[in-house]
């Protein structure tokens, strides 16, 4: 067995505690009625959690040298949680510092992991690998060129963004565990849940779209 210190250990089972209770907590936000107090504790609750294994994790990559992909999978789970709690925060497009650097930050992250591509040492199936860093990407360039939309044609498409990357964050956490937990049945166990997740991101955001559709409609008639 691998010979550990105790600060990494400890590391290590602050890491586990803070992702399965994450999942906990991230699962009653999302069942939860939507902008009631319940929904909101949870999920600033869930936020805190995701903070706590994003920190964890870059310890246990950069001074402990974990398997590197541990990066992208911490960056991606991280940055859509960061990223989908600051659009219902702003309910905009305008560019804000904070979230073009955050972005950058992540984007470099992800191009260091790919530049050490050969040397790392893969554990995780090709199929994982690609998808997540894919996923990523396309995440950081949508954020990007989010701010090339106009105020006006943007919308209401942050309450999307709100609900696809918080979902895609939880799915995320949910997609480490189950392979970590479970890796005699990969990439199945860290495939499935993203695969879940995503349907149940574009359920919710159907649900919404119908809602207001059906507000509009409403406010019509009685006009």
């Amino acid at each position: 067995m691998e010979n550990l210190s105790l600060i990494h250990k400890i590391n290590i089972a602050v890491h586990i505690a803070a992702g399965s209770l994450a999942l906990i907590i991230g699962l009653i936000a999302i069942i939860a009625i939507k902008g009631k107090k319940l929904h909101r504790r949870t999920g600033r609750l869930f936020l805190f959690l995701m903070s706590i294994v994003i920190l964890t994790g870059l310890i246990g990559v950069f001074i402990y040298g974990r398997n590197a992909f541990l990066l992208v999978i911490t960056v991606l789970s991280g940055y859509q949680a960061f990223s989908g709690y600051r659009a219902i925060k702003a309910k905009s497009n305008i560019p804000k510092f904070t979230d073009v650097f955050v972005c950058l930050i992540s984007l470099i992250s992800v191009l260091y992991f790919l530049y050490y591509f050969k040397s790392i040492g893969m554990i995780w199936s090709p199929v994982i690998i690609y998808s997540t860093v894919g996923w990523l990407f396309f995440m950081i360039i949508y954020d990007l060129g989010r701010y090339f939309i106009p105020t006006k044609t943007y919308g209401n498409l942050w309450l999307y963004e709100h609900i696809l990357k918080m979902v895609s964050a939880f799915t995320g956490l949910l997609s480490a565990f189950s392979g970590t937990v479970f890796p005699q049945y990969q990439p199945y166990s860290q495939f499935i849940p993203s695969i879940l997740g995503t349907l149940t991101a574009i359920c919710f955001m159907i649900a919404v779209a119908n809602r207001k559709k059906y507000a509009d409609f409403n406010l019509k008639a009685i006009g």
